[in-house]
């Protein structure tokens, strides 16, 4: 990978308010996707609590994110190779008190990613869910936030509770953050997951003075489902799919530091 041109990864923190939206559905399919188009990707769990995402993929490794905080090995140590070569680095599981917010850990992730970064092209974070300390602060410090939801009037308010405490975070730590770009999961057509979008973008233009770019839809879909069963991404799997094209209109419209994505379609 050293001998490819560096330049400053694009960092994207996924997030998506409340829990059962498919956010790391999401994250590890686009994961999948940039890496497939030539991309080199690092897909990091930044869940702490109960991470998932090398269990998704049926990536085996030997160190995760908890042993690289307490130094038990170096952040590079973390690194498994996972399928069309995404890199991954694992968070932690089922430890008491790793899921809760602290800055100073928030800090090091941050650091080791920065350390981490110059081989590679986008580094795409799985968030936790919900609003704590440790998700607003590592979405702060994002180059770009990917939120994702569903139709369901439910899963919508959290994702404005999202949006509204991301930018009261901002104002109180005085700092800029962009927009989330959204991406609707779970949607049973194209016009539904618009219309969801709207609802969501009318709302928070209002109160927010925020608009979120809608970058995409997944369908609620049996392949989905059924790669989740075979722990693989359905963009692999199921490649011809109608939710594997839409992960591919995803990543067309992602700022991943590669303009010959960006603005195409799948």
């Amino acid at each position: 990978m050293s001998s490819r041109t560096q330049r400053t990864p694009v960092l994207w923190y996924v997030t998506g308010g409340k829990g059962g939206v498919g956010k790391s559905t999401v994250t590890v399919n686009l994961a999948v996707e940039l890496s497939r188009r030539g991309l080199r990707v690092l897909l990091c769990d930044l869940d702490l609590g109960l991470a998932n995402v090398d269990v998704m993929l049926r990536v085996p490794t030997s160190n995760t994110l908890v042993d690289a905080i307490t130094g038990r090995c170096e952040f590079a140590d973390c690194v498994s190779t996972g399928p069309c070569g995404v890199h991954l680095v694992a968070g932690g599981s089922g430890e008491p008190g790793w899921g809760d917010a602290d800055r100073s850990r928030r800090e090091q992730i941050l650091e080791g990613l920065r350390t981490l970064g110059a081989d590679y092209d986008v580094i795409l974070c799985d968030g936790a869910a919900g609003i704590g300390g440790d998700v607003l602060g590592l979405a702060a410090a994002a180059d770009r936030v990917l939120l994702v939801t569903t139709p369901d009037a439910a899963a919508l308010t959290d994702a404005y509770g999202l949006l509204k405490a991301l930018d009261a975070y901002a104002l109180s730590e005085d700092l800029e953050v962009p927009t989330p770009d959204l991406v609707v999961n779970l949607a049973a057509s194209r016009e539904e997951a618009q219309g969801a979008c709207h609802k969501l973008r009318r709302v928070s233009e209002r109160f927010l003075c925020r608009s979120p770019r809608r970058v995409g839809w997944i369908p609620d879909s049996g392949d989905v489902r059924r790669a989740a069963s075979t722990q693989s991404a359905f963009v692999e799997s199921h490649a011809e799919s109608l939710a594997a094209r839409c992960v591919g209109e995803v990543a067309s419209l992602m700022d991943t530091g590669a303009p010959e994505l960006v603005g195409g379609s799948a």
